[in-house]
């Protein structure tokens, strides 16, 4: 293998990074693909194995890199170490990539002639297994890439944002094909067909123009830096500043009030006398603006005395200031909110502070805020992380949900691409399941996503905002959320078929 084959694959790595926020050239992913699939011609199964880990792991530690900012700065290891955490991780998740490659170079020497539909497939599939596996990690698929390109977006409400990224991969590979034979031209034909297919049905699902009415939702964020979060000689201060921010949006008379991730600066419910003095404060507080509160806290459980369980919380408090409803957390994020192996890794800092290990809840909860009027909208929320997974949200929507809020705390990200990345994925839960979102981040990005993946509001990072919108909850269930990943389970299923094919020089 010549240093060609490599050289094109960190191109590939490199295109595809640069697509994603905070550059975000969303264009480049449609070819970012092809001097990778170049290095693939003519290679070995082996030779194919490495040249798409070099392509996976470049292409990670450019839209990663931000791991190596929240371990260093609020986990308070030395850069250096953090930075090895962080090409650790990017090896791993290159190691979901490094089959691609291979399987490609099987299926091309086993049956050419249908390769360049295998490719896309096998790709799929592979996103699928990175979703997952091992607690599952589906940072920057292919199809996020798109999150401001509309049309082609739309059709996640039947094949998911795996869609979008079988798309994106099979037009890649039909550009690549024909400009090695310039007789090869059926598969950018079908390729030109099927993303004519997907713009057609994009455009016809945004016909209509934006929708208003219905509920009116005001989303705080607080702008609370992760080092005063958890100190005590700040806690009457983050409290006031949310206080202040909704006050000022109670003008506008939202019917309902949302707090990001862990905004109270205290366990709600807890047994300690600053936990109880402040708990009582809350409520009174949501009595006095006499409008139902959203807000993440964490919470413990406790049994004859003695905590049995720390939560990851949002509770919806009432306009009589008592909970409603509550959501444990239920996909904590692994050496952030809990340290998978702990006897083994027990040498690994987590990245939060100033609280336990967390427990994860197992129920979808979907609550019930009433309106002036009488009516009900139900409403179902999922908190940080847990946005990226997409069969999570969907289960929301299945149980009812016409609403989707998520709370979050982004501040462990800093000034890097990551906000943004968190940030693109919201328009996907959107459109796979055609209800409003509706996001409260402690440090930005806060906004309002209607039901065509169409950003509506959207605040800067590390500033205080309160954003108001009303928007129309979602009225129907999509084939995606009745159905969830059926088109990935598909490529998954296809994909075990072609690796069987028996293998010809």
């Amino acid at each position: 293998m010549t240093r060609r084959s490599p050289a094109l694959a960190v191109i590939s790595g490199i295109l595809l990074a640069l697509s994603f926020p905070s550059l975000g050239y969303s264009f480049l992913s449609w070819f970012a693909f092809v001097p990778f699939l170049f290095a693939l011609r003519d290679r070995t199964v082996r030779e194919g194995f490495l040249l798409s880990f070099l392509f996976g792991l470049v292409f990670f530690c450019c839209t990663v890199y931000w791991v190596t900012d929240s371990i260093h700065i609020y986990g308070h290891l030395p850069l250096l170490p953090a930075s090895f955490i962080t090409l650790f991780l990017c090896v791993i998740l290159a190691l979901f990539i490094a089959p691609f490659g291979a399987a490609v170079v099987h299926v091309r020497a086993a049956r050419p002639d249908i390769a360049f539909l295998a490719v896309p497939v096998i790709w799929v599939t592979l996103e699928l297994a990175r979703t997952h596996l091992f607690s599952g990690f589906p940072w920057a698929l292919a199809g996020y890439s798109q999150y401001r390109t509309l049309p082609v977006i739309q059709v996640a409400d039947l094949a998911g944002v795996y869609g979008i990224s079988f798309v994106i991969v099979l037009v890649n590979t039909a550009i690549a094909e024909l400009i090695t034979d310039r007789k090869r031209f059926v598969p950018l034909l079908i390729a030109s067909v099927v993303l004519l297919a997907v713009l057609g049905y994009g455009h016809h699902r945004l016909t209509g123009g934006p929708e208003s009415g219905g509920i009116t939702v005001t989303v705080v964020q607080g702008n609370i830096e992760q080092s005063k979060k958890w100190d005590p000689a700040y806690q009457s201060e983050v409290i006031a500043t949310y206080q202040r921010l909704t006050l000022k949006a109670l003008e506008q008379n939202p019917d309902l009030v949302i707090w990001p991730e862990t905004a109270t600066p205290f366990y709600y419910g807890g047994f300690g006398a600053g936990d109880i003095k402040m708990t009582k404060d809350l409520q009174q507080f949501v009595r006095t603006m006499n409008t139902p509160l959203l807000t993440g806290s964490p919470t413990i459980e406790t049994k004859g005395g003695r905590i049995v369980a720390l939560r990851n919380t949002a509770l919806l408090l009432g306009r009589d200031g008592a909970v409603d409803s509550l959501y444990h957390k239920m996909h904590l994020v692994p050496y952030g909110e809990y340290v998978p192996m702990k006897n083994i890794l027990f040498f690994l800092e987590k990245m939060v502070q100033g609280v336990g290990d967390f427990q994860s809840g197992t129920e979808y909860t979907v609550m019930k805020v009433r309106l002036p009027a009488g009516d009900y909208v139900a409403i179902g929320t999922v908190i940080c992380y847990e946005i990226i997974f997409p069969d999570l949200v969907r289960r929301f929507v299945n149980k009812g949900a016409t609403v989707i809020t998520t709370l979050t705390n982004d501040a462990w990200f800093g000034r890097t691409g990551a906000p943004e990345q968190h940030f693109s994925m919201v328009v996907f839960r959107a459109v796979e399941n055609r209800v409003p979102i509706a996001r409260a981040a402690n440090t930005g990005i806060s906004g309002f996503i209607d039901t065509h993946g169409r950003i509506l509001d959207s605040s800067g990072i590390f500033t205080e905002a309160s954003l108001t919108l009303t928007f129309i909850p979602g009225s129907t269930r999509t084939f995606y959320t009745r159905y969830g990943d059926v088109f990935a389970w598909l490529c998954a299923l296809t994909s075990l078929i072609l690796l069987a094919l028996p293998f010809r020089k």
